[in-house]
């Protein structure tokens, strides 16, 4: 039986998602459905449903008179997602490691070099989807489809956010060591080094976008 293809609706969805994700849209910043369907090249109920469907994730606040709003993170919430990521991307480290062949590995060699070639020219799209990529492509070796499903809706939390690290010099010598560190651990086949080594990506990360959180 063929598979049907994706319905507009559900395409939008996902490139929305992914702009979320990715820190597309800032904290704070109100959704213009018209502007987005435009950018999109779709009709504005597509759009309108995947605002709705990613509200209903949390990831957008519908605030009555004002349309859909990218929330504002607390320091609590912020912090908390953080512990979250640790415990769940760490354990999807550990577990894609083990089972990433060579091709895998790189390609994640590949997409740490994107990741420094974008820094040096601060080209904070390039690095962000380089990023996503590189722990997605990880995560999707420990063929947990749960545990990738979850790592994906706390990114939702986080991915406005992600966009001010390009806001702190400091961040930009820093924010992308962990990343050869968990490609060296790969070729040494050290799978606590790979957990290890994302774990402090995200530390690291989260220390640098704690002073953007509200209140």
């Amino acid at each position: 039986m063929k598979t049907p293809n994706p319905t507009q609706q559900d395409s939008t969805y996902a490139r929305l998602r992914q702009w979320v994700t990715v820190g597309q849209f800032l904290p704070g910043e109100r959704l213009k459905i018209h502007a987005i369907a435009e950018q999109l090249g779709v009709g504005v109920m597509p759009v309108r449903a995947a605002l709705q469907r990613l509200a209903a994730e949390g990831a957008l606040v519908n605030v009555p008179h004002s349309g859909m709003i990218v929330p504002k993170l607390t320091l609590a919430e912020f912090d908390d997602v953080l512990q979250t990521r640790l415990l769940l991307e760490g354990e999807a480290a550990e577990r894609g490691a083990h089972r990433l062949d060579a091709a895998g590995v790189a390609e994640l060699l590949a997409l740490e070099q994107q990741m420094r070639d974008a820094l040096k020219v601060n080209d904070a799209k390039g690095y962000l989807d380089a990023n996503e990529l590189f722990h997605l492509r990880l995560y999707q070796a420990a063929a947990s489809p749960t545990l990738l499903s979850l790592i994906e809706t706390v990114w939702l939390k986080v991915g406005p956010l992600s966009n001010k690290l390009f806001e702190v010099p400091a961040s930009l010598r820093v924010i992308n060591e962990a990343h050869g560190d968990t490609v060296m651990a790969l070729r040494l086949k050290d799978s606590a080094g790979v957990r290890r080594a994302i774990e402090k990506d995200l530390f690291v990360a989260g220390q640098f976008l704690r002073p953007f959180c509200a209140g």
